[in-house]
């Protein structure tokens, strides 16, 4: 009989999970309490580096990771815009006005563009709802399932391995192992699980409806405010004539339920002028979703990934912080490995083991 796995959490790590499980044979459960993608996963930037993380633990992860999403896309029929993007790095400051980039005219006078720092051989996109969404789809359709609902606890054999989870509404819902994929909130299973802490940090974001004046590039910048203080917006390009654009983040409390992430009080507006000072085309342009989400980060910036200590047939995956839209393939690959065969094959999981 097929291995059900129980996978707690509907974002991009818990949907590459159940992709590459039901792609061996398994049979995943998907528990989301809300909506697949519905918190970072479906709000972030959905950038992809070949090589950005590199003298990083992440490193051989990301360049896996960035290999699968282009397999992926030409595998599913890429309903999730997936494009490879020229990628520059630059400056600007408020009320200041420099001579346009050569060639850029899509950027205002304020960018000053210092070089180019990805081609379309190491940087690409994809817009991170589709994905999501994407990869639970093709799940489902190799037998996977999506359950809604919201857990409360782990289930335990006689031998206190993990056989399942319980439900808010009592439901037991029974496995030969258990997942952890909810990004910050899998702090929430440190009580049943006794696992290191994940925070969140919130980002705001910004999507305008561009339509085809933008070409496919992303921009990384410094950008000094009037007041002196100093932003790093990036602006992404996206193949659905989108441009998806972030500066401000802070350290708002997590709040327990997902659903409930608002924007900090100014911070879309503050964001919008910034954008709106850079570009044109993005001045003109329309918003179509004001978004904040909280990004999974752990004491030391590594992600956890792998079995639970302590507890058999017990994992987690979280914590990628801003590469978990890039590192999603690979997490998901080398967790099925994991689960299945014992050991991973293409990524080492050793430097991300809960244990550290």
């Amino acid at each position: 009989m097929a291995k059900r796995i129980v996978i707690c959490g509907g974002g991009a790590i818990g949907t590459a999970i159940a992709y590459f499980l039901s792609r061996r044979g398994a049979r995943p459960i998907v528990v989301e309490r809300n909506a697949v993608g519905g918190a970072a996963s479906g709000k972030s930037g959905g950038f992809l580096a070949y090589d950005w993380c590199r003298g990083q633990a992440v490193d051989k992860l990301a360049r896996r990771s960035f290999q699968l999403h282009a397999e992926l896309a030409d595998e599913l029929d890429n309903p999730w815009g997936y494009r490879r993007l020229d990628t520059f790095a630059g400056y600007a400051s408020e009320g200041v006005e420099v001579n346009a980039p050569p060639g850029r005219t899509w950027l205002s006078q304020a960018v000053t563009l210092t070089g180019q720092i990805g081609t379309p051989d190491t940087t690409a996109l994809v817009e991170p709802h589709a994905f999501t969404t994407g990869l639970m789809r093709a799940a489902e359709a190799k037998g996977a399932e999506l359950k809604q609902g919201t857990v409360s606890g782990i289930v335990r054999d006689a031998n206190g391995a993990a056989g399942g989870v319980e439900l808010d509404t009592g439901e037991i819902i029974s496995g030969d192992a258990v997942v952890i994929a909810m990004g910050p909130w899998s702090t929430l299973a440190s009580p049943w699980l006794q696992l290191p802490p994940v925070y969140g940090l919130k980002g705001h974001s910004l999507i305008f409806r561009t339509g085809d004046a933008i070409p496919a590039e992303a921009l990384f910048l410094e950008y000094q405010e009037e007041s002196g203080e100093v932003l790093t917006p990036e602006v992404f390009a996206r193949a659905d004539g989108t441009v998806w654009a972030c500066a401000v983040s802070s350290t708002s409390p997590l709040p327990i339920d997902p659903a409930q992430v608002a924007a900090d009080e100014g911070a879309h507006e503050r964001l919008e002028r910034l954008c709106r000072s850079l570009s044109p085309a993005i001045a003109e342009a329309p918003i179509v979703a004001r978004q904040a989400c909280f990004r999974p980060v752990t004491e030391d910036g590594v992600p956890m990934i792998g079995q639970v200590p302590g507890v058999e047939r017990a994992y987690v995956a979280t914590g990628h912080s801003v590469w978990g839209m890039l590192n999603a393939p690979a997490t998901g690959e080398a967790m099925a490995e994991l689960i299945l065969d014992g050991a991973p094959r293409h990524v080492d999981l050793a430097r991300f083991s809960p244990r550290r």
